[in-house]
């Protein structure tokens, strides 16, 4: 035990509360990029192996109850939190990244904590049950989610937008597309069966707009550009012979599309010749030419046979139906989704001060 003024803790706990700022450092990454290196969780794994055997070391010098209880909690949240994250990813339920959040969170706090500020003990909420934090952290980051969309229709019925798809998105301007993030909703997207899919398999549903975004690169054109003109775009012939790196269809990696440098290649070398941009006009056909039966219209299937993976599952079809739309309508319905590492750390914030907001909801209730 530590104390320093009037905070009190053991180690283990005093170190894992200075690991919450870092969280919210995440969090802010990835509302800003929806992107967080997997290198980042490599510390944060191995400073919870450490407080792991400090944890145990502590443990067996007690024995009794506590070793029993550290052996149960530490089992739970190792094996069984581990464990669902890779099964989630499996399914296609969580980016890898996000399964990577969940199996550090397992190995950095697996047991409950008690951290002592001026008389005060925090978590303030008699433990969980089964006092495996993480999993508290976990249930207070679904908490939150659960939230999410009646806050989505809070804001769009202030903005004067209601309807089904209220729940689950936000409209926004064509033009804003580019530098927007999450998914393009179409009419079925906003029913109630394919929001729940999509819970489920969130890579089946909606066309996500990092794939919008892989495209436009993919082809060294703007949105600006294939709205002016979608005829001579939507005609695979139009399609340049030497692609462009697709990126992964970050915002933060540079401008929406390559366009403003056709001289970046595929392999990454630099062509400084004329072509590269020159292949993207050549051939296009005269308005209302276009052949309306051509066999890939904006050349959506040759695009996801050119670039590894798949497009956060996007397929040509999908692609096909977004890109219409987006030549089309001014403004369209995104669901902006939730960036993983928000509810994570509004759950481990919520951990540390309050508790387990369920459990505390059905001790309130009398239900346990």
């Amino acid at each position: 035990m530590v104390d320093v003024g009037p905070l009190s803790a053991t180690i283990p706990d005093l170190l894992r509360l200075l690991t919450v700022p870092v969280f919210a450092y995440l969090a802010y990454t990835d509302i800003q990029t929806r992107r967080v290196d997997n290198l980042t969780w490599v510390p944060l794994t191995a400073l919870g192996v450490a407080l792991l055997a400090l944890d145990y070391q502590d443990a067996v010098a007690a024995g009794g109850r506590e070793w029993r209880l550290f052996v149960i909690t530490t089992t739970i949240s190792v094996g069984f939190v581990v464990s669902m994250a890779y099964l989630f990813h499996f399914l296609g339920a969580f980016g890898g990244a996000d399964a990577r959040a969940l199996m550090t969170m397992a190995v950095l706090y697996p047991t409950w904590p008690a951290i002592t500020v001026a008389g005060t003990t925090f978590p303030i909420a008699d433990p969980a049950p089964m006092r495996v934090f993480s999993f508290t952290i976990l249930t207070n980051a679904v908490v939150w989610g659960i939230a999410y969309p009646g806050l989505l229709a809070l804001r769009n019925t202030a903005m004067g937008q209601q309807g089904r798809r209220m729940f689950v998105g936000i409209p926004v301007r064509w033009d804003a597309i580019p530098t927007t993030h999450g998914k393009l909703l179409s009419d079925s997207d906003a029913g109630l069966g394919e929001r729940l899919k999509g819970l489920l398999y969130p890579r089946q549903s909606g066309l996500d707009l990092d794939a919008v975004r892989m495209y436009l690169r993919w082809r060294g054109a703007t949105l600006d550009e294939i709205r002016a003109d979608p005829d001579r775009f939507r005609d695979p012939e139009s399609l340049p012979d030497e692609p462009h790196d697709p990126t992964d269809g970050a915002v933060h990696l540079g401008p929406e599309s390559t366009a403003e440098n056709a001289d970046v290649a595929t392999d990454g070398g630099v062509d400084e010749s004329e072509d590269a941009v020159a292949d993207v006009t050549e051939d296009s056909p005269e308005e209302g030419e276009l052949d309306e039966e051509m066999a890939d219209p904006w050349g959506a299937a040759a695009f996801l046979d050119d670039i590894e993976g798949d497009a956060y599952g996007t397929s040509p079809d999908r692609l096909r139906d977004g890109l219409d739309r987006l030549v089309t309508e001014e403004e369209l319905w995104v669901t902006p989704g939730i960036p993983f590492l928000v509810p994570v750390f509004f759950g481990l914030l919520v951990a540390f001060v309050y508790g387990d907001i369920l459990i505390g909801a059905l001790r309130a209730l009398g239900l346990i």
